[in-house]
């Protein structure tokens, strides 16, 4: 993959290393900054410790012009990958990086065996919701969260 002159990607996608952490911090503000008013308080991932996320999760970082342009965040679970965190730049929102990152994640989970893929995001986020069921995934429960309405939801993957 081509880089620039300090070492970033120009295009393409890479895992993060600890030196990303601000980086991928300052993008997910960005791109949960349109729920703040919808939600009446920051979302989760704007308050998350991405110092900690990068160590023990797996965070691959999207880069398009040369720019961090999304990025999603996953953890493996017992029998499934969890999607913990998909954020998109406002600057590149609406070019379909969301539906890329959740391909992706598709393939990970595929590539390490397991049967299924689970998210969750606020009800309150209906857009999320409505693309989540567009991708395959199906409403499995519902639970209150931090003052909120968790919407978990699930995709069977075939092997």
């Amino acid at each position: 993959m081509p880089v620039t002159s300090d070492g970033e990607p120009v295009e393409g996608l890479r895992r993060a290393v600890s030196g990303d952490a601000s980086a991928i911090r300052a993008l997910t503000r960005l791109a949960y900054a349109k729920w703040v008013p919808v939600a009446g308080r920051e979302p989760l991932p704007m308050r998350a410790d991405y110092e900690a996320a990068v160590r023990n999760h797996r965070i691959d970082l999207l880069y398009k012009e040369g720019e961090l342009a999304a990025l999603i965040e996953t953890v493996a679970g017992t029998d499934h990958l969890l999607i913990e965190n998909v954020a998109v730049s406002p600057a590149f929102q609406g070019q379909g990086l969301g539906r890329v990152l959740m391909a992706h994640a598709e393939r990970l989970a595929v590539a390490s065996g397991f049967p299924e893929l689970r998210l969750y995001t606020n009800k309150l986020f209906a857009a999320n919701v409505t693309l989540y069921q567009r991708l395959g995934y199906r409403i499995d429960r519902e639970e209150a969260l931090n003052g909120g309405t968790a919407v978990h939801m699930s995709k069977a993957l075939s092997s």
